[in-house]
């Protein structure tokens, strides 16, 4: 009975003591966190601090946007320069290079070989700051257009011309209409000249004997032997004939006629879908059989 009550007694012990260590362990562990919070670093407020902070940046979610200018920059330096000189002939302002980076993506600060092709390039004019499109002649309006166009008696082209303003196609048309020029095209390169018609030379009137000779002169059927016929007597041809038919052979271009298709004949033998109306056939040839 004795031993028993040892037993329990060494039992109650135990228990006691590990109740203490538990509740030692638990209180350690709250000691530390509350150390942890109150030792946490709070900013020192500065006179700085007072600034409103920047914002932050935010990145494009645009995937197919930043992949177009990706393929733009790494073109070739004759489409980058096709897109700037196509963006300055459109706007017809004086651009930076700022401007022009964000407006068709090229970046010409950073890309040496486009920057010094575009500086260089005879459709572009820079001034140290901006880019502006350069047309060859310099006009502003149909009367500068006019002027120009008197001064060469001999024609202008009109590709040297449609870039000079954005109505200069318009108004060559009205000057066409109002009798003041002439657009006739060359047919040896089809293009499109302008000839002055000068007020102040005179109409030539010509006699009618000598009409009627100029019109009674048979040329040759065709136009190889017309042309050679003005180089015997020292004039140049405004078409070359030759060289055309060269270059339609080579291209597989047949301009010969097609035969003219052989023309069934009557016999006896053929059928006769209206034999009830014998007049239609009164006038027709049948060979003999």
């Amino acid at each position: 009975m004795a031993s028993l009550q040892e037993s329990l007694n060494k039992f109650k012990q135990q228990q006691e003591k590990c109740q203490s260590t538990l509740t030692s362990v638990a209180a350690a562990r709250a000691a530390t966190s509350k150390a942890s919070h109150s030792h946490k670093v709070v900013p020192v407020s500065t006179s700085s601090s007072s600034s409103r902070a920047p914002a932050a940046v935010k990145f494009s979610n645009d995937t197919e946007r930043l992949q177009h200018i990706n393929t733009i920059r790494k073109s070739p330096v004759g489409a980058q320069i096709k897109r700037v000189i196509d963006l300055l002939l459109e706007t017809r302002q004086a651009l930076t290079p700022e401007q022009i980076n964000d407006n068709c993506y090229v970046d010409v600060n950073a890309n040496k070989a486009v920057f010094d092709s575009l500086r260089n390039n005879h459709k572009v004019n820079y001034d140290g700051k901006r880019f502006s499109y350069k047309s060859k002649h310099d006009l502003k309006d149909k009367k500068q257009l006019l002027d120009l166009v008197r001064k060469f008696p001999e024609g202008i082209a009109i590709v040297d011309l449609k870039d000079a303003y954005p109505s200069v196609m318009d108004d060559l048309q009205a000057l066409k209409s109002s009798g003041q020029i002439w657009l006739l095209s060359n047919l040896d390169s089809q293009e499109d000249i302008a000839y002055p018609n000068d007020p102040k030379v005179p109409l030539i009137k010509v006699d009618d004997d000598l009409k009627l000779l100029f019109r009674g002169i048979e040329l040759p059927r065709d136009m190889v032997d017309i042309e050679k016929d003005l180089q015997k007597n020292g004039m140049k041809p405004a078409t070359n004939t030759a060289r055309r038919k060269a270059m339609a052979q080579m291209h597989g271009i047949n301009h010969s006629k097609p035969k003219p298709k052989k023309k069934r004949e009557i016999s006896k033998r053929t059928k006769l879908t209206n034999a009830h109306l014998p007049e239609l056939f009164q006038n027709l040839n049948v060979p003999d059989t």
